[in-house]
């Protein structure tokens, strides 16, 4: 389907492919202009438990379905990124069927092989586990990339496009103990487009600033993890992030907000503020499934609602035992 009337690009095509407003967790994104065409953060992933349950079938069907759809548009890019190394933003080289739905390294080699790979510096601004699957990746998928960069602050040309990436910034608060991202930024003919994963609001008041210097006419956001509230992350940090949202859709034409604010069931509700200080602005905010003129599908959020609504099988439920094994078999969907 296309994309929603009153895009500021013309030139730059944005197709989104995997979301949590599609049914996953992921931002992975085709980016495609005259000159070439960009895969972000060619991940997606489930949560192994949510409200105490293991994915519903449907998830598992989705994540099926949208595996194939990103390896499809793999074949299309030259370039590949990986903003940093959770697995919804990249795909590992093992067999996996409850988290990432990967049947070990072919997988990653549909994605990654031949493809010039710009990833998070595996060595600067990296927290312990994000460093060891940055080795891994070295070590597995990436020996098919045709060339794999450090692309922390950098900036590479192809043709008229450019493809610009941030400093490491903090992925989340301040604070926090996640790790770093790198954001990209897509010119071509006067038009420019950042893609800003992970940042989580923002809640860092530096990386707002740096997304406000940059002047995107189309910002692709993960948002605060209202989800987490009191839980994980403080009120405060949450608060924090809300307030930078609105700096961010106060400046930006059109903010195309997904990941983890939509883990939430009711981020509409609690993004009020936000859609009000847009309206205020004639700016537009929506999700990316909605941007790729598609219905939203919220499954994690509603993993409940799912087991209730649809009643597994009995052979589900038989597998759903063997979660404890060590070895995991496909499960039954």
């Amino acid at each position: 389907m296309e994309p929603k009337s009153g895009i500021p690009l013309s030139k730059i095509k944005v197709v989104p492919l995997a979301s949590e407003s599609l049914g996953v967790r992921s931002m992975c994104t085709l980016i495609e202009t005259p000159d070439t065409a960009v895969l972000l953060d060619a991940g997606v992933s489930l949560c192994p438990y949510r409200f105490n349950l293991p994915p519903h079938p449907i998830e598992f069907q989705t994540i099926q379905h949208l595996r194939k759809v990103i390896a499809d548009a793999a074949d299309k890019a030259a370039v590949t990124t990986i903003s940093h190394y959770h697995f919804d933003h990249h795909t590992p080289s093992y067999e996996d069927w409850v988290v990432n739905w990967t049947a070990g390294d072919e997988t990653a080699r549909q994605i990654y092989q031949n493809k010039i790979v710009l990833a998070k510096n595996p060595k600067e601004n990296i927290n312990a586990s994000q460093r060891q699957r940055a080795w891994m990746f070295q070590k597995t998928a990436g020996r098919y990339a045709k060339t794999v960069e450090a692309a922390d602050g950098r900036t590479f040309t192809f043709g008229k496009t450019k493809l610009s990436f941030s400093e490491a910034v903090v992925h989340g608060a301040k604070d926090g103990m996640l790790g770093w991202v790198i954001m990209a930024t897509v010119e071509h003919d006067n038009e420019r487009l950042m893609f800003a994963p992970d940042v989580q609001g923002p809640m860092s008041i530096h990386t707002t600033e740096l997304i406000l210097a940059a002047k995107p006419a189309l910002l692709m956001l993960g948002g605060p993890p209202l989800y987490l509230a009191g839980f994980r992350v403080e009120e405060a940090q949450l608060e924090q992030g809300l307030q930078n949202l609105e700096r961010l859709v106060e400046a930006v034409p059109v903010v195309v907000l997904d990941h983890h604010v939509l883990r939430d069931e009711f981020w509409c509700s609690k993004l009020e503020r936000v859609f009000v200080k847009a309206q205020k602005f004639e700016h537009t905010v929506l999700t990316a499934a909605e941007y790729a003129g598609q219905e939203n599908v919220f499954l994690e959020s509603k993993r409940r609602q799912l087991f209730q609504d649809h009643p597994v099988s009995g052979e589900f439920k038989q597998w759903m035992k063997t979660l404890t094994c060590k070895k995991i078999g496909k499960p039954p969907v």
